[in-house]
């Protein structure tokens, strides 16, 4: 029986750990990031995959950087036959992806070569794609470059966002990884090169990348809003705090109000001017404040039409 290091950190990562142990695979230990402060009153929490380790009693490690010549030799000393990554969160130094025998193998969530780095579901949906997936492909020292053994395509309808998407690829990328297991370990594999100019890059989200450009057309802002739902959550600014826009969806109206303008205050919705058409604001959370839906700060009447949102208020 081959030896098995899984590496990953967040619920992604749980269902394909889950499925190594279902299958009875032999998983010597998991790597995984250290734990981290959560919540309002920080509480160190541990990463998810280390809750399913400790479940099925498999040695758990926490580097916090996996580069340390000290922790390094830690995953060394365990001569793993493959190494399997999913999400983990570091890159891996040339020393671990050469140590085993059958290669370091990641589930990536996208269809590489588009996609490449730490945020892929969201940039996917944010570009407005129709469709993305999971690729498994061999680990190299460049960020998500390595040939590909296997993709699954996933469509990605109106109604989905971030987390139903991550939820969705999780068990897709598990699904796939079960599949491709047993050729990869009788050497049946052929794997496919990427091709590097077709590549793109979704690197972990920044601030910027969560606030709104109201001058934007409104189908953009709208994929914005479900690409950064239920996190990091896009925000814009109202009377100079951040006010975050939970959910958004594209109006029929049409107008040429300055991009940012509240045209309408309804309990169905909070009507707002783009750079190209208006979008309807459907649930929100003021600075200081809960997240709630738009009926119920509606009613507080603390907006008004004619207010504006954004840099230009």
């Amino acid at each position: 029986m081959i030896r098995i290091v899984f590496m990953g950190t967040p619920e992604f990562a749980v269902p394909s750990l889950e499925m190594l142990i279902k299958e009875k695979y032999d998983v010597i230990a998991v790597v995984t990031q250290p734990d981290r402060p959560k919540g309002r009153k920080k509480i160190l929490t541990p990463p998810p995959v280390k809750e399913v380790a400790q479940k099925y009693q498999i040695p758990v490690y926490q580097p916090e950087r996996i580069r340390k010549p000290e922790e390094m030799q830690k995953i060394l000393d365990l001569k793993p036959d493959l190494i399997v990554t999913a999400a983990f969160g570091q890159i891996l130094p040339k020393e671990i992806l050469e140590t085993p025998r059958f290669g370091c193998i990641n589930v990536h969530a996208s269809l590489l070569p588009k996609y490449r780095g730490g945020a892929p579901i969201h940039k996917a949906i944010m570009e407005g794609e129709k469709v993305t997936g999971v690729t498994i492909m061999y680990m190299v020292e460049k960020l998500d470059a390595g040939d590909m053994i296997a993709q699954r395509e996933e469509p990605i309808t109106p109604t989905d966002h971030t987390g139903t998407m991550y939820e969705k690829l999780s068990i897709v990328g598990a699904e796939l990884l079960k599949e491709v297991l047993p050729p990869l370990i009788a050497g049946e594999i052929e794997a496919i090169p990427q091709d590097d100019k077709q590549a793109t890059f979704a690197y972990n989200i920044r601030r910027e990348d969560e606030k709104i450009d109201w001058t934007r057309p409104a189908v953009e802002i709208a994929n914005q809003v479900r690409g950064l739902h239920p996190w990091p959550v896009a925000f814009t600014m109202w009377q100079g705090k951040p006010f975050k826009v939970w959910w958004a969806e594209v109006s029929v109206e049409e107008t040429d109000a300055m991009p940012g303008t509240i045209l309408q205050l309804e309990e169905t919705g909070i009507l707002v001017a783009t750079g190209y058409g208006a979008l309807i604001l459907k649930e929100v959370q003021p600075a200081g404040k809960r997240r709630m839906d738009v009926a119920e700060f509606v009613r507080g009447r603390q907006m008004q039409i004619g207010d504006q949102l954004g840099d230009n208020e």
